[in-house]
């Protein structure tokens, strides 16, 4: 057989052999990486679509938490797995900051990542202690314009979502705010209600409880639009600050060489996963909502992101913990 030959039988034998394993796959348990401990937000969500994707692909969905590193360790695990769909990792905000937010960057979300499908959002919301006289936004923006640096917000760490998300909202206001870095959200809300801070930048799923129950005031939510958890709390944009919007975002990835036939079954049992009394519950008593689409969809808007946080982290000045 001849070299032209050969070359021939190797074409045909991968131009039919990805059809094959998109026909074929899955047959053996998909696993989900988190990159944040068990009991968290994402980790609950893993869970809740986890259970529907093992109905609707018909086999186990094996949730992995890989907390650690602000989910960089997640994400180097993501990375080094076989690029076949049955390993996925839950990304959130971090996937579009950390590039930025850490040097040298530690991955390349347009060389290292397959996005698969968007899962939906959650609000970031500020708010305070029931008791306080910074007891709107306005009155918050006026005392931090009054005396730069003096008002303090708490966050559940330095380069989390909340912390970005007000890092945002302070430059957008023209103001001049302290950050309280926290490990985690229940301290920070802790501090918050006891009056060591002034206010808290958490996700919706922290704050609905002790807010319902009268000891958090929240001052705004920070989505494009107003939660149906929280329908009397005006967003930043209408405080103010037209087109303003910094929601926690949810969504499935893959690692970089995944065969697009396989992820475009992913994105479908997904799709379907989110069409679920189940999952919409699940993020609609978080405050949140699902947000369906196509992988280029969730591409593009990880894309975005990616730009917006570089610009943020770097006027601001952030750094990691």
């Amino acid at each position: 057989m001849n070299i032209r030959r050969i070359a021939l039988v190797l074409a045909l034998a991968l131009s039919t052999g990805l059809p094959a394993v998109a026909q074929t796959f899955p047959s053996k348990p998909i696993h989900i990486l988190v990159g944040y401990s068990a009991g968290g937000a994402v980790d609950i969500l893993a869970r809740s679509v986890g259970q529907q994707l093992a109905i609707e692909m018909g086999q186990p969905v094996i949730v992995e938490n890989k907390p650690g590193a602000a989910t960089n360790i997640a994400m180097k695990a993501l990375i080094a797995s076989p690029p076949d769909g049955y390993t996925l990792m839950l990304a959130a905000n971090a996937l579009a900051a950390n590039m930025s937010l850490f040097q040298p960057a530690p991955f390349d979300t347009r060389r290292d990542i397959a996005p698969v499908a968007l899962v939906g959002r959650v609000p970031v919301v500020i708010a305070t202690r029931a008791d306080s006289p910074l007891n709107t936004l306005a009155k918050l923006v006026a005392a931090a314009r009054a005396k730069p640096g003096t008002v303090t917000y708490a966050t559940p760490g330095n380069g989390s979502t909340p912390h970005l998300a007000m890092a945002l909202f302070a430059h957008e206001a023209g103001i001049s705010a302290t950050q309280i870095p926290y490990k985690g959200g229940t301290q920070a809300i802790t501090d918050v209600i006891g009056g060591r801070v002034d206010v808290v930048a958490v996700n919706a799923l922290e704050v609905l409880p002790l807010a319902r129950g009268g000891k958090l005031r929240v001052l705004g939510v920070m989505s494009a639009k107003r939660t149906s958890v929280l329908p009397d709390v005006p967003t930043i944009a209408e405080s103010g600050y037209p087109g303003f919007e910094a929601s926690v975002w949810y969504g499935f990835i893959a690692p970089a060489g995944t065969p697009a036939a396989v992820a475009s079954r992913l994105n479908a049992a997904v799709q379907k996963a989110l069409a679920t009394p189940a999952v919409e519950q699940r993020l609609s008593s978080a405050g949140g909502e699902v947000d369906p689409g196509s992988a280029a969809q969730f591409g593009a808007l990880v894309e975005s992101e990616r730009v917006r946080y570089e610009r943020l982290i770097r006027e601001a000045g952030i750094k990691p913990d």
